[in-house]
């Protein structure tokens, strides 16, 4: 479903809803001075001496002040003084190559994505390695290998991931009260899920006698993917080919199951019928305009402002979510994601003054602390700490609504650590649920929640993640677009489903085999 904000914007949001619900709660709403006595920041680095640190980071908000409270505060407590350089996260890719070119090379380095670019500034020396460290700090040790390993570089680990939800991926969700007005079950196979829709448009399930309803909401790109597992998921290298190497669910037989499913029912008019030419945003409002009845959720991300809408409309709609189907081949279970949004790497200049580095690894295991949620309140030092104190930082009214102080005040310590997003233990300590407002949004994904916790052993990880290669970084976006714009034909009618042998060799032709050899030799290379 849609997702209106950036992931740091995001994350800084679920911080205050956290502390919203728990002041709401009852809890002490008196001034608090910032950075009291709180947890020892590690290593005992408030003896130590203070060093300068210098940070380049990338932002999507307004830019932090370079000096003030907020920089005093993280000095007083950590013995360090960071100079920071934040850089507009349009302009960051740009600006970064160009100061990691001229060999001035930060302390600290935020990295957006792993790309060519990290791998080839750690081949040339450019970090340092971490292996080391990863032993020796909390949150480094709580990272799974298989996030771990997307980091490796010539035997080594080079980059330090920020916390991004690992199983969480789209689900296919339904209008419940469609189902039960027609007496549906809520599916457990594609078949079943193309008879529901087939329903949704053609038997009323509304009730308002209007020919006003349908099954799936569409948009360009084939957006969602309808995934109900890897077997069928786009982006998964789940398949192997004749030769037993790994190929892109784009061309696997769980998606031409998936895109004969979406021709079929375009013809009987059960999916949005110009969806070809419809953004992401119009496609969300074919589902929440209470038009389709299925869609997709997450459990963190979902708009409230859609749901209130639909729900305005349609106080009584319901909602159901389909657990994975189970494959041919026996499986059940969805693809793990990268596991990570963001990266922070270390100067290799670094290895001349070992303890600078125990005192920047400091600061970074703290920023990457788990508080779980119901610790999220001002009386928990580490917490108040992070937001700048209680009536400095973020202040509450009587109603216990939070607000914070904006960005460019700069009065908020987590918005200049090298790393704030908190590591969970699982996706599901983070109970992004509770945060939500509405009640029915609030059942939604609490829902998918537990769902996400029944099958977490059974998540397929990607062997394909995280790899970067010649022609993974130069032709992978033209030669998914191919293969949309085709598959978009098939759906709409423009050529036929049978066709997908021949779509698969032109892909192949137009450097998908060279993608297919390039990430299995990789693949082979990383290990299981």
């Amino acid at each position: 479903m849609s997702v209106h904000r950036s992931a740091q914007t995001a994350a800084v949001v679920i911080a205050a809803l956290a502390a919203a619900v728990a002041l709401a709660a009852g809890c002490d709403i008196a001034r608090k001075p910032p950075g009291g006595k709180a947890s020892d920041p590690g290593g005992g680095a408030a003896s130590e001496t203070i060093r300068t640190v210098s940070f380049i980071n990338y932002v999507y908000d307004d830019i932090p002040p370079l000096e003030g409270e907020s920089l005093r505060m993280i000095r007083d407590r950590f013995r360090i003084q960071i100079k920071p350089r934040f850089v507009p996260q349009s302009d960051y890719t740009s600006k970064l190559s160009v100061l990691m070119a001229s060999g001035t090379i930060p302390d600290v380095v935020s990295l957006k994505d792993l790309d060519s670019n990290f791998f080839n500034w750690a081949k040339q020396g450019a970090f340092l390695p971490l292996d080391d460290y990863y032993d020796k700090y909390p949150t480094l040790k709580q990272v799974p290998a298989h996030i771990r390993d997307q980091f490796y570089v010539n035997g080594h680990i080079y980059g330090i991931p920020r916390y991004y939800p690992n199983q969480y991926t789209f689900v296919i969700v339904l209008r419940k009260d469609w189902l039960d007005r027609l007496k549906l079950p809520v599916p457990t196979s594609y078949e079943e899920l193309k008879r529901t829709a087939l329903a949704f448009t053609k038997d009323d399930p509304d009730g308002n006698g209007k020919a006003d309803t349908y099954g799936m909401a569409l948009s360009q790109d084939i957006g969602p993917d309808y995934n109900a597992g890897a077997y069928w998921a786009a982006d998964a290298w789940y398949h192997k080919n004749g030769d037993g190497d790994f190929v892109p669910g784009l061309i696997g037989p769980g998606r031409r199951e998936v895109i004969q499913m979406l021709a079929d029912l375009y013809k009987e008019g059960a999916v949005t019928k110009d969806f070809a030419v419809l953004n992401w945003a119009q496609g969300n409002k074919e589902f929440y305009g209470g038009k389709a009845g299925i869609f997709i959720g997450t459990p963190r991300g979902m708009s409230e402002t859609y749901m209130e809408s639909l729900l305005n409309a349609n106080p009584n709609a319901q909602f159901a979510f389909v657990e994975p189907f189970e494959a041919p081949d026996g499986s059940r279970g969805y693809t793990s994601q990268s596991g990570f949004l963001g990266i922070t790497a270390l100067s290799s200049e670094l290895a001349r003054d070992p303890d600078k580095v125990k005192q920047i690894m400091a600061v970074i295991d703290f920023g990457r602390m788990f508080i779980p949620p119901a610790e999220r309140k001002p009386n928990n030092p580490d917490y108040d700490w992070r937001l700048g104190g209680l009536g400095s930082g973020y202040f509450v009214d009587s109603k216990g609504t939070l607000t914070f102080t904006k960005p460019a005040e700069g009065k908020i310590p987590s918005s200049y650590l090298f790393d704030s997003f908190m590591w969970a233990p699982g996706d599901e300590a983070n109970q992004y649920s509770a945060y939500y407002q509405n009640p029915k949004l609030k059942e939604l994904t609490a829902g998918l929640e537990r769902m996400f916790v029944k099958y977490k052993d059974k998540t397929y990880i990607n062997p394909a993640r995280g790899i970067v290669t010649p022609t993974r970084s130069q032709k992978e976006t033209e030669l998914v677009k191919y293969v949309l714009a085709e598959q978009t034909k098939m759906i709409v009618g423009q050529r036929p489903v049978a066709e997908w042998d021949a779509m698969v060799k032109e892909w192949m032709d137009r450097g998908g085999a060279d993608l297919i050899k390039e990430v299995n030799e990789a693949i082979r290379q990383r290990g299981p």
